[in-house]
């Protein structure tokens, strides 16, 4: 059993293209193909059954990791939010990253898919289905020129903030204990975004978002309320977590969450402490159930992104994920739709068949 790759994972939420990028970028790209040291590639995803998902494409901040882990591990934090990011510092980085994206395409690694019936096709295939997914809208312009571009590449998901301000919204800093209500909504050029990516069929994100653009996002999309990485707030008080009442929004606009594997998201105590049993995750995955039923659950894994669980370092792991699911008392229907059934489910509602 523990060995199992079945039902495949198809998750809401990777930065392998950033790890791709910081290590010589398209240079780089080979060894996703031939084994790097991280937690996604060719060979490890075939090992855990990983299918693939969002590979997001995010504008990296100067920051000073070793301090933010290490904030990050104590019993309490309150880390500064990096400084907004330009236009036109971020388009070159977002470009690069697709790219790379674009690059492991053209090796025969994975496939950019910009429908579900594509992801679904490349997942029989035994192939990596990739979505062109952006974190933190920087590279978008105020007039969404980029974004119409972007689209046409096959953009179809985006995040309009990644925590730090963008100039459509804001987001949550990493503090612990904390609420998502912090600062105000999205700015007329977020309200604006949000009626774009409508009309085009592009996923709005709302992880990282705070709770008063969450709720503008609410009142003004017509699709689906999506968190694509993030965890349950009435089990880890941190500002990146989803209220109860947040949650009763996304099952009301037949959204879906994905869990994410990040500890510090995880953990009662919010710290960034790897020794987080899979119970812990299956807490989390049993609120969700409740509050948005089986139909709206997935996973986000984060995986190159974040610390995340001893037994879930790399997406080879994952068959122990899918047994302690099982162990817990999930059927076979239910592991199918937390596996990948409904992200498809969702996608299909928002992008159109």
């Amino acid at each position: 059993m523990a060995n199992q790759t079945a039902p495949v994972i198809f998750d809401g939420h990777n930065d392998v293209l950033l790890k791709l990028y910081r290590a010589g970028g398209l240079s780089a790209s080979e060894t996703f193909v031939s084994g790097r040291d991280g937690a996604i590639d060719a060979g490890k995803a075939a090992t855990g059954g990983f299918g693939g998902g969002f590979f997001a494409i995010y504008v990296p901040s100067p920051l000073d990791l070793d301090f933010k882990f290490e904030e990050m591990a104590k019993p309490t934090y309150d880390l500064p939010l990096p400084d907004p990011i330009e236009w036109e510092d971020a388009f070159p980085v977002v470009m690069s990253q697709a790219a790379i994206l674009f690059d492991l395409e053209a090796r025969g690694a994975l496939t950019v898919c910009r429908t579900a019936a594509q992801i679904r096709d490349t997942l029989n295939k035994g192939k990596l289905a990739a979505i062109f997914h952006i974190e933190g809208a920087e590279a978008i312009d105020a007039d969404l020129h980029t974004l119409e571009v972007l689209y046409q590449a096959g953009l179809r998901s985006i995040g309009p903030v990644w925590s730090r301000s963008t100039i459509f919204g804001h987001g949550v800093p990493f503090r612990y204990p904390s609420t998502p209500d912090i600062g105000s909504g999205l700015t007329d050029h977020g309200l604006r975004l949000v009626k774009r990516c409508n009309a085009l069929g592009i996923m709005i994100d709302l992880s990282h978002l705070n709770e008063a653009g969450f709720w503008d996002v609410a009142r003004h999309s017509s699709k689906p309320l999506v968190a694509t990485h993030s965890n349950v707030h009435a089990i880890c008080p941190h500002s990146r977590n989803l209220t109860d009442k947040q949650l009763a929004a996304i099952r009301e606009s037949d959204g879906m969450v994905g869990v994410n594997f990040a500890v510090a998201f995880l953990r009662d105590d919010g710290r960034m402490v790897s020794d987080v049993p899979l119970e812990q995750m299956l807490r989390h995955l049993d609120h969700l159930i409740e509050h948005l039923g089986e139909d709206q659950v997935g996973f986000g894994s984060d995986y190159d992104g974040a610390i995340v669980p001893d037994a879930l370092t790399t997406c080879a792991g994952l068959p122990d994920l899918r047994h302690a699911m099982a162990q817990h008392g999930y059927n076979d229907a239910l592991m199918a739709k937390l596996c990948h059934e409904n992200w498809l489910r969702v996608l299909e509602k928002t992008w159109g068949a």
